[in-house]
This record gives structure tokens, sequence and C-alpha cells, in this order.
């Protein structure tokens, strides 16, 4: 059966009131979110999506304790399909961890980082109905660089000659030209900001755009249709599925030949950042790849 979720009912649990949630488990904070309500708008057919990818989080706070209270902290790297029919609702991915701070498991630090792995692993997977994998980051563990070739999209216009003016999402600034051969493009863009819908709190993120194409997008109008996302009210994953879709059908890509990618790498709040990424069905981005191995810490810049 389909479970119904709109944002209202988050809003009715969680927005507007103190919520101190529990220091104690409680599988039951977790809000599935259907991918749904948005891919609808967009022409996105779940059936048959135009890409493939995953949504990687970073959980900065979580903490338990050990059958004799010492505590134990880690950074979790989790990661889901974007095939998946829900997303998780993040305030209630934060309550839900905090319900681990003052709960008790195993007798050594290896042990409760087990129990709780498990416990997670099946908590998520059971409330979004997908696999969910996580892992815990050691603070010894290696920071992998990424996205190191994608180069600044405003390198490629005089920023003093552009204006913006629109900042609700707008795909009729976007156009592009023909060009004789298949051409690589790797872009980005670092003050891509939305809010969200149900806290309608700000959300800065880095954008990157790879795409393989005989069309060119022109970087001034995609940098205006970037900026009209200043003031729209989207998850972190369907503001990637949203410029995913715009590109894609601007390109017109056939997926024999074309490739298109987008990765958001936002930054954290409240603990938490979210990374979206998509790309077409014949695309391989390397660093994508490193990104969505929950047994790497990939980092960018400063800001995530």
């Amino acid at each position: 059966m389909t479970m119904e979720f709109r944002t209202d009912k988050i809003a009715s649990r969680f927005l507007g009131k103190q919520i101190s949630g529990s220091e104690l488990y409680d599988s039951s904070l977790l809000v599935p979110i259907p991918r749904a309500e948005n891919r609808q708008q967009y022409n996105i057919d779940s059936a048959n999506l135009p890409f493939d990818g995953c949504d990687v989080w970073h959980a900065y706070e979580f903490s338990a304790l050990t059958n004799n209270g010492l505590p134990v902290t880690r950074l979790i790297k989790l990661k889901y399909s974007c095939e998946s029919e829900f997303l998780v609702e993040s305030k209630s991915l934060k309550l839900y961890f905090n319900s681990f701070n003052m709960s008790r498991f195993g007798d050594s630090i290896a042990e409760c980082l087990s129990v709780c792995k498990r416990i997670i692993e099946t908590d998520l997977s059971n409330a979004l109905k997908t696999n969910v994998q996580i892992n815990f980051i050691e603070n010894d563990s290696e920071r992998v660089e990424i996205f190191n070739n994608f180069e600044n999209i405003l390198n490629f216009v005089d920023e003093t000659s552009l204006k913006i003016e629109k900042f609700s999402e707008a795909p009729e600034l976007l156009f592009c030209n023909t060009c004789n051969e298949l051409k690589t493009h790797y872009l980005t863009f670092d003050s891509l900001r939305s809010n969200c819908r149900v806290t309608h709190q700000p959300d800065f993120g880095e954008i990157f755009i790879y795409y393989k194409s005989d069309k060119h997008i022109d970087e001034a109008s995609l940098i205006k249709y970037l900026c009209s996302f200043r003031s729209e009210y989207h998850f972190h994953e369907e503001c990637c599925e949203m410029i995913y879709k715009r590109l894609y059908d601007l390109l017109k890509i056939d997926e024999n030949k074309d490739e298109l990618f987008v990765c958001i790498l936002y930054t954290r709040r409240g603990g938490i950042d979210i990374c979206p990424v998509r790309y077409s069905k014949n695309c391989a981005v390397l660093d994508s790849e490193i990104l969505c191995d929950v047994s790497k810490y990939a980092r960018k810049s400063i800001r995530q």
C-alpha cells in the first residue's frame, strides 16, 4: 500500500512546537516523504526514471552509550537509491538519531557501533521501503577530494554584465546552441540557494554539472536559471531532480551518445548535510562513485 504523508502533516507533527524528541531510542520518529509528490510536477515518471543515482547523507552528531555508560560519538554516512519510493525528512532523521543519545548498546565501543549500525539500517530500510547502507566514519579516516576537474561557471561569463531578476524557478531562462561535434563540459556554481518546503529555512549548496552533448548550454542562461532557485521551496533531492530534468529536456539527451550528471553538495544544517546525485544511465563520473561509497569521507570545500 502506498503511504500518504503530505507536508502539512509533517508540519502538524514537528513544526510550530517545542520539540525535544527523545533521548531514548525511538524508531517511530522517522518520517518518510513520497518522492512522487514533486516528480509529478516535472513529468518525471518514477516507473521510468530518466536518471540513476542516490542520496548521500552525512550526520555529524550521532552519539550513543555503551552498556557501562561510555559515550560513543561518530559521523554517520548513509545512502539509498533514488529509485526508492520515499525519502526521509531531515528533521525527523535528526530527532531519530538524537534518540540514541542516552540509549545503551553493547559492552564495548566496537559492539555498540555494530549494534547501532544494524538497528539504523533496519529502521531506515523499513521506513523507506528500500535498502539503506550506513557507515561510521572514524576521526582518522582519509578525506578524499572530489570534483577537482569542474570549473567555476563564472569563469565563462562577464559577471558585471549579468542581470539576475528572477528568483523563482524559471526554466525559460535556459537556452543552448547546436555544435558540430560532441563536447564535454564540467561546470560548478557555489552559490545555489533554495529553501526547505517544510521549515522554510534556507539551504545553501555547491552544484556540479557535467554534460556530453553536441549542444552547448549558454553559461549566462544557466547561471540565471540556477539563481532562480533562490526563493524556491523544495527538498534538496527535489532541487537536484528538477535541475537535472530541465537540462535533460533542454539538451534532448540521447542516452546512446549523450551524458548528463548533476550533483549538489549541500552545506550542513542542524548537524546533517544531504548530497543528491543524479546521472544519465550511460554516464559514469568517477568522483560520484567515491561520494556514494559509504566507506569514504569525500569532500570538496570548507563549506561542507
